[in-house]
């Protein structure tokens, strides 16, 4: 039986990083599919042998990592670029996070996966989905705000993922992220103490 699990979600912009951060500092352990999938196009990562090939030179920076926003552009303007792009990175990131998952010391899993609810699978392989919501609004304002992308470039980002009452209707679990980070204190805490205690449930009935 597998570990007690959580997939956490959530829109561009939504919080997600702050709450994995915050059940990681409450003992829960991350493994973030965000970072491996930049490992994996970092310089010398493994998937840029396949990117090359699959895309030619002008999609790596001249360090040799995947330029990241001229493959956005592209996968945005070329119908075929997304399914072949994930067709490299997703196998690679399956691989990763099953190995990143075997070593992980924790209360419980957290699965931070920007993508859960477009992937299809994943919903299946944790216990629970826990989706961090907003605005849209708030989304635009703060990707606007830290990454220098315009109001338009960051609704073509959003327009791409599932929408907010897709990811709702995938959720057990919800964190409502419209105010400031103090209003999520009281919101992980609870969570925090159910996972313990779901995690507690799950393995005693695996050593059963």
């Amino acid at each position: 039986m597998r570990r007690f699990s959580v997939g956490l979600t959530g829109g561009i912009g939504s919080g997600k990083t702050t709450v994995a951060d915050m059940l990681q500092a409450r003992g829960a352990a991350l493994v973030d599919t965000d970072r491996i999938a930049h490992q994996l196009t970092a310089p010398g990562g493994a998937a840029i042998p396949d990117i090359r090939a699959q895309f030619g030179d002008a999609f790596l920076t001249a360090e040799g990592a995947m330029n990241r926003a001229r493959m956005r552009e592209y996968v945005f303007a070329e119908s075929t670029a997304k399914a072949r792009l994930e067709a490299i990175l997703h196998p690679l990131i399956r691989v990763e996070t099953e190995l990143a998952a075997a070593r992980a010391k924790g209360t419980y899993l957290v699965f931070v996966v920007p993508l859960l609810v477009e992937s299809g699978s994943w919903k299946q392989r944790v216990s629970r989905v826990l989706v961090v919501d907003c605005a849209e609004q708030t989304q635009v304002r703060r990707v606007m705000s830290r990454s220098g992308l315009s109001e338009a470039q960051v609704r073509t980002i959003i327009a791409a993922q599932a929408s907010r009452q897709e990811r709702l209707a995938a959720a057990d679990d919800v964190i409502d992220n419209d105010g400031d980070s103090l209003a999520l204190v009281p919101q992980v805490d609870k969570l925090h103490a159910m996972y313990v205690s779901l995690a507690a449930a799950h393995d005693q009935r695996a050593s059963d």
